[in-house]
């Protein structure tokens, strides 16, 4: 087992985990990505961020234009996973009962009885979240938080994994309420599929429909949440620690921002960062996986002043901009090799 020095370990609140444990669980990440790509062909960066925020439980925003794959993207993971999975197609006239759930009375027994909303499930696709009136995307809020609904002051704990994968239409705004900013924030990321290159659409048009009804589970439930568990034992130093606030910290003050991330930005990269290790086979944080992960954590978490966006800056570019200009620590450096040699 990769250990710190004695001092260092005193300071986990965890017991690190085995490097032979962290190699199988990367082998089984890397299967569920790859049965994921046999659907999204040509597009391994985002199903792999797609895996990791799983594994971290967190929830995605998918924000691209109609037909690039978001839906396909969605139900590809929950057939590769043996689990629960619900959609939601978002329009104007669904209501929060319909998310949470409601409780509905019984004549035969005279009692209620509680009917699951669509929310309550393990992978749930909110489709075209920013077609639903602000009462029911707020219904929402409770649930990707706490990952518990509250109806009629019973509380009903989701069961792990727990994933909210939305998506919405950048592009046409008829019909449409833009998701507040508390809301937005309780995404882990946020990123566009893009079209797929000549070679893939041509694979895609001919073997598309195909690999959808072919596709099936490689990962139990159950796996899934020993990754989670694992998760929590990845190795990350106090210097990595202080890295990533560094980063946060460095949004708060930039010229081009005017509201920086929340300290839900700092956990979100530092939970992130452990499943991206895992996913590479390493039981410890480094800085390069922190430096890639940022953009797509804490690009939607900026608001930019208003000469910034004159200027045509996305949140994604300053936060890019803000990674190259924080020096990373050399402890933070050494430390990883360190734990792996000793």
């Amino acid at each position: 087992m990769s250990q710190l020095n004695s001092e260092k370990i005193r300071e986990l609140p965890y017991m690190p985990l085995d490097e032979k444990k962290a190699v199988e669980d990367s082998r089984r990440m890397k299967l569920l990505a790859d049965n994921i790509e046999t659907v999204i062909a040509g597009k391994r960066r985002v199903v792999v961020l797609t895996v990791l925020a799983l594994i971290a439980e967190g929830h995605v925003l998918i924000e691209d234009v109609p037909g690039t794959g978001k839906t396909s993207l969605v139900s590809s993971l929950a057939k590769s996973i043996d689990c629960g999975y619900s959609r939601i197609q978002f329009t104007p006239d669904v209501m929060p009962s319909d998310v949470t759930g409601f409780s509905i009375y019984n004549q035969k027994s005279g009692e209620f009885e509680f009917r699951k909303g669509a929310a309550m499930s393990n992978i749930v696709l909110a489709d075209e979240i920013n077609r639903a009136s602000a009462k029911t995307q707020s219904a929402m809020l409770e649930i990707m938080e706490e990952k518990q609904v509250t109806v009629d002051s019973h509380t009903y704990r989701m069961q792990k994994p727990y994933m909210v994968l939305a998506t919405q239409n950048p592009i046409e705004q008829l019909g449409t309420y833009q998701l507040p900013e508390a809301q937005i924030d309780r995404f882990m990321m946020k990123y566009s599929i893009g079209y797929p290159s000549f070679a893939d659409e041509v694979r895609v048009i001919m073997t598309g429909e195909q690999a959808k009804t072919e596709i099936r589970p490689c990962l139990s439930r159950e796996e899934i949440v020993q990754l989670i568990e694992d998760r929590h034992r990845v190795i990350v130093s106090r210097e990595i620690s202080n890295y990533i606030v560094s980063l946060i910290t460095a949004t708060r003050s930039h010229g081009d921002i005017r509201l920086g991330s929340s300290p839900r930005g700092s956990i979100a990269l530092y939970e992130l960062s452990r499943s991206y290790a895992l996913f590479h086979g390493r039981n410890y944080v480094i800085p390069d996986d922190v430096r890639f992960l940022a953009p797509y954590v804490l690009g939607h978490r900026v608001i930019l002043t208003h000469k910034a966006r004159t200027e045509k800056k996305t949140g994604t570019g300053v936060i890019s901009e803000i990674v190259r200009n924080v020096v990373v620590p050399v402890e933070a450096e050494r430390t990883a090799p360190e734990a792996a040699r000793k």
